[in-house]
């Protein structure tokens, strides 16, 4: 199965459970990656976070309910939502009125469509990568849990880099650096029941002290290269998990992605995107 079939199948998926709660890790058990990988394929190929996907297609069903002349409580309800007022606030973020607004008759709603995912060849701009097959490796620094919801994560980690800039951490990290990778990592790790944690981190054998470890397995990794800001390392990955993965014949291998920056500077820094892969 490739890669934009396994997609439709788990929006597929989404329709036939939108009166439950989506199960992200089934998502991405049906797509052939990590429920991570698959959040992140599917904003940057939908140009919508998943969350807010489902919010849309959930409200979209729940207006027809309504024109149909379901009541309120009884949408909330068959939606997921455990009171009228968390139901009346997601509907109105969607269609811009209230759910009881429906009732009268002549409200203007908006439709959101399920999904459809086909490749688009691009291939405007050359991407710089290579693969390389690496031994496992160890990394020390400092971590937080994330959330399996993407969008809240874009707030998180950009704050604990803030921080760990601020209070001396990165030169600590920089200090203990001796590693095969000569540059401060930023690392997302997956766990069992879609337990993720981000990594400020260097590659080291020296004591960890005050601060975590890690091993990062062996694999054979898909390493992309790029300069500029740190939006720009965004529009690699989106044009990475957009362009290439689908059609590449890689799928993704253990659930971690790295990205190295190779220069410090936050303006013009130089850096790679490492996730590893398995030839499908």
């Amino acid at each position: 199965m490739d890669r934009i079939e396994g997609l439709n199948k788990a929006v597929g998926y989404i329709e036939e459970h939108l009166e439950e709660d989506i199960d992200y890790e089934q998502l991405g058990r049906i797509a052939l990656c990590s429920s991570y990988h698959f959040q992140r394929m599917f904003g940057y190929m939908s140009g919508v976070p998943l969350s807010e996907y489902i919010r849309r297609r959930k409200m979209s069903r729940a207006a027809e309910d309504l024109i149909g002349g379901m009541k309120v409580i009884d949408a909330a309800l068959k939606y997921g939502y455990s009171s009228p007022t968390a139901f009346n606030r997601a509907f109105r973020s969607v269609h811009g009125i209230s759910p009881s607004a429906v009732k009268g008759g002549g409200a203007r709603l908006r439709s959101f469509p399920p999904i459809v995912f086909t490749i688009t060849v691009k291939g405007v701009c050359e991407m710089n990568y290579r693969i390389e097959k690496k031994e496992a490796f160890r990394i020390v620094g400092i971590s937080i849990p994330l959330s399996d919801r993407i969008e809240e994560n874009h707030v998180t980690i950009p704050k604990m880099w803030d921080k760990a800039s601020a209070d001396g951490t990165v030169g600590k990290l920089i200090a203990l650096m001796n590693g095969s990778l000569k540059g401060v990592l930023g690392v997302c790790i997956g766990g069992e029941n879609n337990l993720w944690r981000y990594y400020i981190a260097v590659s080291s054998d020296t004591p960890a002290g005050d601060m975590e470890e890690y091993s990062i397995p062996a694999s054979e990794w898909v390493i992309f290269s790029g300069s500029g800001t740190g939006k720009s390392i965004q529009e690699l990955e989106e044009r990475i998990y957009s362009e290439w993965m689908p059609s590449s014949g890689y799928k993704y291998g253990s659930p971690i992605e790295l990205e190295l920056y190779l220069d410090p500077s936050p303006e013009d820094t130089r850096y790679e995107v490492w996730i590893p892969v398995v030839k499908e």
